[in-house]
């Protein structure tokens, strides 16, 4: 672009759907972030899957991006909403009697932007997935000022709902800094086609395809990312 990528102390990670490697993606990047010399944090604002232990819920993709941080900082800071359900944000957090509330969660993000260079922040579900009766998680970036990372899980529709979720994005006035590939599906059919036609439509850099794999390592994932493509400067 013409005036050159934006600056940004954060991105936000968001799939074409659920089960479409959010996590492993969002943690790579902090790796590759990391590998960069920066200080970099992850944030889930609103995890739906969770156990109790010693006291505490537990969710698997916040202990993932905790572990992928390459600073330490309050539990509570990288995940303010927490619920046992797997379930729609917006059906947890009624069930709970709990409003989402984007003021929290941007107050939140504000307190881990000034502890790290960098914020790797993903979202939970697909990018309309509603958070109450009015709210969807795009309003996350929106708010927080932060662009877009996509993750494409790649298998069949793969193309459908990433060129959907593109499309949502430039409605809502939401910047795509790039987008990664995710080989979910290793018995996908005419993967390299579909890949070229993503690309083809697509207008913003791949950053990586991560491989499929059964036990990823995010460490191993990051160097399959080419951080210095990002539509943006951190």
């Amino acid at each position: 672009m013409a005036e050159g990528p934006a600056a940004a102390r954060g991105v936000f990670v968001a799939g074409t759907d659920t089960g479409v490697g959010k996590t492993l993606a969002a943690c790579a990047l902090l790796h590759a972030f990391a590998a960069l010399g920066l200080r970099s944090v992850g944030m889930k604002p609103v995890a739906a899957g969770a156990v109790r232990r010693k006291g505490a819920w537990h969710n698997d993709d916040v202990a993932q991006l905790r572990a992928a941080s390459s600073i330490e900082v309050e539990p509570s800071l990288i995940n303010p909403y927490c619920f046992a359900p797997a379930v729609a944000p917006h059906i947890a957090a009624a069930e709970a009697g709990v409003r989402i509330r984007i003021a929290t969660i941007a107050a939140y993000y504000a307190r881990l932007a000034r502890a790290a260079d960098v914020v790797v922040v993903e979202g939970a579900g697909g990018l309309l997935v509603p958070l109450g009766r009015r709210s969807c998680a795009s309003v996350i970036p929106l708010r927080l000022g932060i662009p877009v990372v996509l993750v494409v899980g790649l298998r069949l529709g793969c193309l459908n709902h990433a060129l959907l979720t593109v499309d949502a994005l430039q409605m809502r006035g939401l910047r795509l800094a790039g987008w990664i590939a995710s080989h979910i599906d290793p018995r996908m059919s005419r993967r390299p086609q579909n890949l070229d036609m993503l690309q083809q439509r697509i207008r913003a850099p791949l950053l990586g395809i991560l491989p499929h794999a059964r036990n990823p390592r995010p460490d191993r994932m990051s160097r399959t990312l080419d951080i210095n493509a990002l539509n943006v400067r951190i």
